[in-house]
């Protein structure tokens, strides 16, 4: 399996492949300094781009977007005190206090390069460990798929947000979407309501760009905050070289926050935010200056910036081998491997070892880029952007939105789709009901279905196929798990309360 990794090496470092990388990352820098984007966003209005690329252009374009912005949202955490993605939030508790004190260039020195080490240690992290398990992947049989389908919707569900509820609506919402167009046995019509563009169902791309593009873009517009440009004299930025010898001390913290961000990007639902707080705060009780964290503390940047990068990658791990993505960034980018043909799950490696191998190398060497990309002069250009206006930035996505749907099959019907899914995206954003959910259960529910007709077919009706191997027995196991436990724990906790303990 490891001999198909060596081998997709060299397509990787092909110009087309290559360049693919270094423009993700410089663009997905941009996204993370302006607050209000996020990655997410960005590689939802990429996908519709990307339909006439070779499929590792396009993914090297997704994971450059991805490593990038993850730093980039550091640029106005630090500047500002605005965190440009919520996984930077931790980053303003000493980078904000830092920039006050004149440190502004060294603290985005220390993020820049603790980006790009929580990077590099996901990207291997993703490469060890992604191969072994598509291998125990293959022996599943469509009753296990079925249940690994179900395991991951409750999941995401149960421990997505603070709502099951929520989670539980968006998630049929997603599934009542998969299962609009043909039926896939009997070819009969389901939810078309006499829409011949809606025969071959709804395209994941048109549901990604309504949900995750639109309501961050109307927040824009809606709340065009002015931001403060910062002139360059003002970070006391120092070439990279002679920032990163002051940092040798960060060794520690570099290493634990890795191995946060690794097991936290893995576990479905959680993300870089609880990476970076859980890594900030075990930094800081391992400090030998605790009472100097909150007060322009460089060692809290690294700890932040090191977690929520080493989360990306190994957020795909369950995405690729099982279809369950750890974040939300990783839900949109099943997604955008969908459009490319690829099916994440069992066969993926299998079927396109070339492609998804060099998705990985293209990974690394977007984290290794950051440190090149987002250097001294790189940021001090990108702290500039924080001056351009919100409405006009809007007005741009919003144009390229409009002409990356329309560019699927070019019919207007494809852009009200958009715009329908947007108005319910933002509807579900303001009522604070989770979005993965709903990506999940379009790309599950079609994945479950096909699965759980296949294994009835296979058993002649009977239900009892589900249950007649030990792996089903333990996949059903670990989703009433992760149904009850949440259940089970919020009542110790009431119980706990209302003892006064």
């Amino acid at each position: 399996m490891y001999s198909d990794l060596l081998q997709a090496l060299p397509a990787v470092v092909g110009f087309s492949n290559f360049a693919a990388v270094v423009i993700g990352v410089l663009a997905g820098i941009v996204v993370g300094a302006m607050p209000g984007l996020s990655a997410t966003m960005a590689i939802s209005v990429l996908v519709p781009f990307t339909f006439g690329l070779e499929p590792l252009v396009a993914l090297g374009l997704m994971a450059g977007i991805y490593n990038g912005a993850m730093y980039g949202g550091a640029i106005p955490a630090v500047l500002l005190r605005i965190p440009g993605t919520p996984a930077a939030v931790a980053t303003t508790f000493d980078g904000y206090p830092m920039a006050q004190k004149g440190e502004g260039g060294f603290a985005l020195q220390v993020a820049v390069v603790s980006s790009a080490i929580g990077g590099i240690a996901s990207a291997f992290a993703l490469m060890l460990l992604a191969p072994p398990l598509s291998k125990v992947t293959l022996l599943f049989g469509p009753s296990e798929v079925f249940w690994v389908a179900v395991f991951g919707l409750a999941s995401i569900i149960f421990l997505l947000g603070g709502n099951p509820v929520k989670g539980l609506i968006s998630a049929c919402f997603g599934v009542f979407v998969s299962v609009i167009g043909s039926d896939p046995i009997y070819g009969n019509d389901r939810f078309t309501f006499g829409q011949l563009e809606m025969l071959d169902g709804i395209s994941i791309v048109i549901l990604l760009v309504g949900l995750y593009a639109l309501p961050p873009v109307i927040d824009l517009l809606e709340t065009p905050l002015k931001t403060d440009g910062i002139e360059s004299s003002q970070l006391g930025t120092e070439p990279i070289w002679k920032a990163i010898p002051r940092m040798k001390g960060f060794w520690k913290t570099w290493l634990r926050s890795s191995v946060f961000g690794i097991w936290i990007g893995i576990l479905p639902g959680a993300g870089g935010s609880m990476a970076a707080f859980m890594s900030y705060n075990e930094a800081r009780r391992n400090s030998k200056h605790p009472e100097r964290w909150g007060e322009g503390e460089p060692e809290g940047v690294a700890a932040s910036e090191t977690a929520n990068n080493a989360d990306t990658a190994s957020a795909l791990i369950p995405a690729l081998t099982l279809g369950i993505p750890g974040t939300a960034v990783a839900a949109v980018m099943l997604g955008g491997l969908l459009v490319h043909g690829l099916q994440p799950g069992p066969m993926l490696f299998r079927e396109n070892p070339g492609i998804v191998f060099g998705f990985m190398w293209q990974f690394l060497f977007g984290a290794i880029l950051l440190i090149l990309l987002g250097g001294s002069l790189a940021t001090n250009s990108f702290a500039r952007l924080l001056i351009l206006p919100r409405p006009l930035l809007g007005s741009v996505i919003i144009v390229l939105m409009l002409i990356g749907v329309y560019s699927i099959h070019g019919r207007m019907f494809d852009v009200y789709l958009m715009l329908g899914f947007g108005a319910i995206g933002w509807v579900m954003d303001k009522l604070k009901f989770p979005l993965p959910p709903v990506v999940l259960g379009l790309i599950l529910g079609g994945f479950a279905e096909e699965n759980l007709r296949l294994a009835l077919r296979i058993g002649r009706g009977d239900w009892g196929v589900l249950f007649q191997n030990t792996t089903s027995l333990v996949l059903v196991a670990l989703t009433v798990a992760v149904v009850v436990g949440p259940i089970v724990k919020r009542r110790l906790t009431d119980r706990r309360k209302q003892s006064g303990m």
